[in-house]
């Protein structure tokens, strides 16, 4: 199968040499899984920043959306002095930046400037954590996510002005796997899909969805890490591909009343010489005690690490019955009423987590998945039956309906704290208190059209 292009370091030095490339990126993923760095210019990062790192305020793990300053935060804070975090550059990610000529982009660790290892609340941190668990048990962490987003006719600056009312999809009806609706935004999309595969990432497809102007695209399987890091280069890269065709897209969760945004995540597990470990053709439905296990754990951690996948109060919003968003904590098999679909048999079996939004981190989804799925494997955990029919209408329990409820199930998790560490979850608790009092705070549209005249 041929491969998408590489940038090496050695590429990089002749084309900034030779004036192809200017512009270096140097960014990391923070809370809201937005890319967050500087623009270099290409000899000063040859000169300076290849052998020497760069650094940044460690405040950006610690703002809300609007990056206002938060109070309570252990690890970032006025007491503290905000000081710098270090940006450990991973050459692994050097990549052409989609969608802009001339530039680079490379992807950062954080670690602390006192050489006392990595700043352990930075997304990165938390998934390696879990991958780094994954291996110290003979196996490898594979994913995929599914990214959907609507497309608006109206740029950035328009949607904004309008107060993001009255915006045009750039559909008017449902698209979903319609050939022709697709072709109405194909300009859009091909640049996506050609810039993201020129800077190292596998695309498989665009296909339509159901809400007015809604697209996915797809992107081939790949390690854990990898597949997070292309997942927030190309969400980012998306905004600003449409952005040059004066355009815009969103990936919130939910937009309007129609269908959300989803973010469906596939994972398993291989051993670390590729060998298949969730497979066992001897046993009933080919699922090795392993892969059950590991299913169960999900599950059985489903609510209390739900934060993880919906991390906003508008992601509660996408959970509704006959919506494709699921409500019920249950599995089946190649079942999309569920939160937990089982798909593929052999080497490509997997279960698919469609509880994720748009709006999820991806490193803290995933990470999320793998510290359930490892307990689940740890303790030996049972797997209950595969619910057959419709989930919507079962009596399992349900998925958290708020950011509240979803809050308070994993600062009370004795999962999530073994498996992260204290001062992740009380971060990531955190920045739902943060979420939550920003909310409970503002007065809403939909507030003042039912009460200005009538109450």
């Amino acid at each position: 199968m041929a491969k998408p292009p590489t940038l090496t370091v050695e590429q990089l030095r002749t084309e900034i040499d030779a004036g192809d490339i200017d512009t270096v990126v140097v960014a990391f993923t923070d809370m809201q899984g937005r890319l967050q760095g500087k623009r270099l210019h290409g000899h000063y990062f040859l000169d300076h920043v290849l052998e020497d790192g760069t650094e940044g305020c460690n405040y950006l793990l610690a703002v809300d959306v609007d990056m206002n300053t938060v109070d309570g935060y252990a690890m970032s804070s006025w007491e503290r002095g905000y000081g710098d975090m270090f940006f450990d550059l991973d050459l692994d990610t050097l990549r052409r930046t989609p969608g802009t000529p001339h530039s680079a982009t490379v992807q950062c660790d954080l670690t602390w400037l006192d050489g006392s290892g990595p700043v352990v609340q930075s997304p990165r941190s938390v998934l390696k954590a879990q991958i780094d668990r994954a291996e110290a048990l003979g196996m490898a962490a594979h994913c995929g996510t599914e990214l959907e987003f609507i497309v608006f006719q109206e740029s950035y600056e328009q949607a904004w002005d309008a107060g993001y009312t009255g915006l045009t999809p750039a559909n008017r009806y449902n698209v979903d796997y319609s050939i022709l609706g697709g072709d109405r935004v194909e300009p859009l999309l091909r640049e996506i899909r050609n810039e993201m595969y020129a800077a190292g990432a596998v695309v498989e497809s665009a296909k339509g969805e159901c809400n007015n102007g809604q697209h996915e695209i797809g992107f081939l399987f790949d390690t854990a890490l990898r597949t997070c890091d292309n997942h927030v280069v190309y969400r980012n890269a998306a905004k600003e591909i449409a952005a040059h065709h004066g355009q815009s897209i969103t990936f919130m969760a939910k937009f309007d009343q129609r269908e959300g945004n989803s973010c469906h995540i596939h994972l398993s597990l291989r051993g670390l010489d590729g060998e298949t470990v969730f497979a066992d053709g001897d046993r009933e439905h080919g699922h090795s005690a392993m892969f059950e296990h590991f299913l169960a754990g999900i599950l059985a951690t489903q609510r209390e690490l739900t934060y993880f996948y919906a991390p906003n109060i508008n992601s509660y919003k996408r959970f509704a019955a006959g919506s494709f968003a699921p409500t019920a904590v249950a599995w089946g098999r190649d079942n999309r009423t569920c939160a937990l679909r089982v798909v593929g048999h052999g080497p490509a079996l997997r279960v698919e987590n469609r509880v994720g939004g748009g709006d999820l981190n991806p490193y803290l989804a995933v990470a999320a998945m793998l510290a359930g799925g490892l307990h689940g494997i740890e303790q030996e955990l049972e797997l209950e039956p595969a619910l057959e029919g419709n989930a919507y209408t079962s009596d399992k329990p349900h998925v958290p309906s708020t950011l509240q409820e979803a809050r308070d199930l994993l600062a009370g998790s004795a999962v999530a704290r073994a498996a992260f560490g204290d001062e992740v979850v009380d971060h990531y608790v955190k920045a739902a208190d943060v979420e939550i009092t920003a909310f409970n705070a503002a007065v809403t549209d939909w507030e003042r059209r039912r009460g200005f005249e009538r109450l």
